[in-house]
This record gives C-alpha cells, sequence and structure tokens, in this order.
C-alpha cells in the first residue's frame, strides 16, 4: 500500500481581498515525483509557500507525514524534513559555495555526517564541488540553481519542493537540471515540483495537476497529461 506524504484538503489563501488558492486539494505519493503545472497566476508558488508556512492559510488543512501542520512556522515546517527551493534560487551571495552548502545543514551536529552529505552534493554536482571555495555570487543562473538544489539537499528532506527550477535556463541547461532532479528522485528524494514548462516536467513526474486561477482544474497520471490534447494545446505550446 502506498505511503502518502503530503495530503493537502480544500486549501484557501488570501493575498488581502484577493483569493489565490480556491479549495486545492492534492496529494504527493512517497518516493513521487508530482508536477504541479500551471500558467503564471494559477496559483502553482503560492501552494508551495502554504505547504511552507510563507502565506497563511484561510481554510482547509496541510497534512504532512501523518501530522496536522497547517499553522506551524515556517522554521518548525523545516524541522519536520520539508524543504522548499524557492523560485528564483535565494543563494548568499558574498559568501562562498561551501559555506551556502554548511548553511543547508544549519541543525546538523554531527560534523562526519555534515561532510558525508557535502561529499554526496559535490558527487551530484561537481562543478560546485570544483568551486567550493569561490564566491557562489560568481555561480551562472544553472550553476546558482544546483547550488541551491544542493543546499536543500544538505538536509536530507523527506519532501523537497521544487519551485520553477528550469526558469530562466537556456535549453540544454534545462535538460539538465531535470536529470538531477530525476536522479535526486531515483535516490529516494519524494519531490513536488513547480514548472510552467509542462513538457519538460511530465517526461519525469509520475503524476500530474494543472492549476489554472487558484483551482485544480485537470490531474492524472503524467503520461496520460501528455497525451490530452487539452493540456497540449494549453500548456504545451502546440
Amino acid at each position: 500500500m502506498s505511503e502518502i506524504v503530503l495530503n493537502i484538503k480544500d486549501l484557501n489563501t488570501h493575498y488581502g481581498k484577493i483569493h489565490a488558492l480556491r479549495g486545492i486539494s492534492l496529494s504527493v505519493e512517497k518516493g513521487k515525483i508530482i508536477a504541479l503545472l500551471g500558467a503564471n497566476g494559477a496559483g502553482k508558488s503560492t501552494t508551495l509557500k502554504a505547504i511552507s508556512s510563507l502565506v497563511d492559510v484561510t481554510s482547509g488543512s496541510i497534512d504532512f507525514m501523518g501530522e496536522d501542520i497547517t499553522k506551524l512556522r515556517a522554521h518548525e515546517v523545516v524541522n519536520k524534513g520539508l524543504i522548499h527551493v524557492p523560485e528564483g534560487r535565494h543563494i548568499f551571495k558574498g559568501m562562498t559555495i561551501k559555506e551556502n552548502l554548511d548553511l543547508g545543514s544549519f541543525t546538523l551536529k554531527d560534523d562526519a555526517e555534515r561532510k558525508r552529505r557535502m561529499q554526496h552534493v559535490f558527487e551530484i554536482f561537481p562543478i560546485l564541488d570544483d568551486r567550493q571555495n569561490g564566491d557562489a555570487a560568481l555561480l551562472s543562473g544553472g550553476e546558482q540553481q544546483m547550488l541551491a538544489i544542493g543546499r536543500a539537499m544538505m538536509t536530507e528532506p523527506k519532501l523537497l519542493l521544487l519551485d520553477e527550477p528550469s526558469m530562466g535556463l537556456a535549453p540544454f541547461l534545462v535538460q539538465n537540471i531535470m536529470k538531477i532532479v530525476k536522479r535526486l528522485n531515483n535516490e529516494g528524494t519524494t519531490i513536488l515540483l513547480v514548472e510552467q514548462n509542462a513538457k519538460v516536467a511530465l517526461k519525469i513526474a509520475d503524476y500530474g495537476y494543472v492549476l489554472e486561477n487558484g483551482k485544480t482544474v485537470i490531474e492524472g497520471p503524467a503520461e496520460e497529461l501528455q497525451q490530452d490534447e487539452s493540456i497540449i494545446k494549453a500548456y504545451l505550446g502546440h
């Protein structure tokens, strides 16, 4: 029987008088990649922010690993093993790559374990290993995305939330990032992936939800969504 890591029921949020999320329900199965798709303004990033307690939930519930986390604070959510890589990477410029990665494991007391995790990150991202003592500000956009994901992996998350990891990247870099996301999943990381680029997301996802105006309008196995003519026309650009 499959284990549900994240279960969201009838989630509503507001930005002032704007009703941003309108009764969204979704679930994330352990060991899977779940894609959250839709155009700009559909509510994808707001959904991740609600899960991470970065925006207040008006009503509905968020259950993580069998526990209601709807009212927890952001740092409490992180401590549960739910890690969010936000849109725009948000790396710490003026600090080295290694220092950025260290910040991803700031609650970890075991230095040997921290070193093991960092070596794993460097194995996945050799470019970060080669430049670990360099200023993170000097990294390219794709390299900054690698660092943001690597920093998240330093926590060994139970659930990884990725918000638009392909944004602003050249097509060949998008493919590289998606291969990395798939590798992390193959190694056991459960992932909720927000992407405007539905085509690349559905290639690696197991299941997908399509949002429009803060509502879930379509959901289903990724392979089926790729074959759905309405999805192709609206979201895949064909």
